[in-house]
């Protein structure tokens, strides 16, 4: 087996859905800081982070050393059957940082299982399977967040357990109110929601999910306070809304800690994972106490809120906190920014960039201004020949996505800049 190649070993026993970026796919096998390092010793600067999950970086060591503690106590897991300190700190710190009022806190294992609890809870509570969701949204990969997902690229099955209805409002850049000003987008997009609210359902919804930034869609981010209007509506009729920030939170997007709070929102729960474990598998819900208590069948997590894995998240929540990595992605992030603007100005394959914080996107098009998926691959794959990984997403596969850990430098920023420059003229 060692002389068979590692990706014909991964076609003959991964499905085949299971994608791999790069025409020639890379294994890494070392990191640190911000950089890491494949089997053939190339190394690379990440401006991707294994999808925006090590958010800290690689190799920090208040993070590695409080897991060797948990190693060295040899209980690695105990599950939700008992008392489980670093847990309940953990979940302490996350009811404060929500400031949702009298939070509680369910752990799990991942964004997609996150959201699946946070379905099954509204749903339960508001005895209703109906569920508003938002065009090009992206919610996990399982039987419910699959069919809350709206993008056809990312959703495998027409069957679901929910009756769902999709609203305006995630993609500007090619919606249908893309040249309205922001205050007549808002309008147009809250118009919209009353209108699914009294054609598509019944009435009875139990609940709105939405991303503050939408992430797989390609980093869209609508104006300030869409969210706030549409809370305004559901608040009428009870609805709860759910926050997916499993990519926005953790002060990600700089201006806020959390993405719906650009909006002047507090929901009634919100999800998360990925940056919070800095590479461990962590997931959850927090949310209003009646909410979170309404189920009443027994349940337990097995893996989730495991000891090793709450010592890890508990080490890069403080770590994050201690130095204000959120300053950190906020003015960075600019500077990303501002920079890839200017280059857009004299760049016509560049049709849009966006984003917030370290959480930017730059949309490729072809001269008649259609999405242009091609220039997106080749870009990836020439950043990748500078040194230079990046994502790739959006509903049409046209958008390059870029999320370094929030500890990245200005000197490592100017780098990724040079590298991407060069990939796109």
């Amino acid at each position: 087996m060692a002389d068979i190649p590692l990706i014909d070993r991964h076609r003959a026993v991964l499905p085949a859905w299971l994608s791999l970026y790069y025409d020639e796919p890379i294994e890494i096998t070392h990191a640190g800081g911000r950089r890491v390092t494949d089997s053939t010793g190339t190394t690379y600067l990440d401006f991707f982070a294994g999808i925006l999950t090590n958010a800290i970086g690689y190799d920090i060591a208040e993070i590695s050393d409080a897991i060797r503690r948990q190693l060295d106590t040899g209980v690695l897991h105990t599950s939700t059957l008992y008392l489980i300190r670093s847990q309940v700190e953990l979940a302490e710190k996350i009811a404060r940082l929500s400031r949702i009022p009298d939070a509680k806190v369910f752990f799990g294992n991942s964004g997609t299982e996150a959201n699946e609890a946070a379905l099954l809870l509204a749903t339960q509570f508001r005895r209703s399977n109906q569920v508003l969701s938002i065009r090009n949204s992206y919610h996990g990969r399982a039987f419910g967040t699959n069919s809350v997902t709206g993008n056809r690229g990312w959703a495998a099955s027409s069957l679901s357990p929910l009756k769902v209805s999709y609203v305006h409002g995630g993609y500007r850049y090619r919606g249908p109110f893309r040249h309205l000003s922001d205050a007549d987008y808002i309008r147009a997009c809250a118009e919209d929601l009353r209108e699914v609210l009294v054609t598509a359902t019944a009435g009875d919804v139990a609940c709105m999910i939405a991303e503050p930034i939408q992430g797989v869609g390609g980093f869209n981010v609508p104006p300030d306070g869409l969210y706030r209007a549409f809370k305004d509506i559901l608040d009428e009729t009870g609805i709860l809304l759910i926050s997916d920030e499993v990519q926005t939170g953790w002060g990600r997007t700089g201006t806020h800690f959390w993405g719906m709070d650009a909006h002047d929102v507090v929901p009634d729960m919100m999800t998360f994972a990925k940056g919070l474990g800095n590479g461990m598998a962590i997931g959850g819900v927090v949310g209003r106490a009646d909410v979170m208590d309404c189920l009443t069948a027994n349940s337990i997590s097995t893996f989730g809120g495991n000891p090793l894995v709450t010592t890890a998240a508990n080490a890069a929540l403080d770590y994050l906190l201690d130095h204000d990595l959120q300053s950190n992605a906020d003015k960075l992030g600019e500077r990303l920014l501002t920079a890839l603007r200017t280059l857009a100005e004299t760049t016509p394959t560049i049709g849009d960039v966006r984003g917030r914080g370290l959480m930017i996107a730059i949309e490729f098009i072809t001269p008649t201004g259609a999405p242009d998926p091609h220039a997106a691959a080749t870009v990836m794959e020439k950043t990748k020949r500078n040194g230079l990984l990046v994502g790739k997403g959006g509903l049409y596969g046209n958008v390059i996505r870029l999320v370094p850990p929030m500890t990245v430098t200005a000197e490592e920023v100017d780098e990724a800049l040079a590298a991407l420059t060069q990939a796109i003229l």
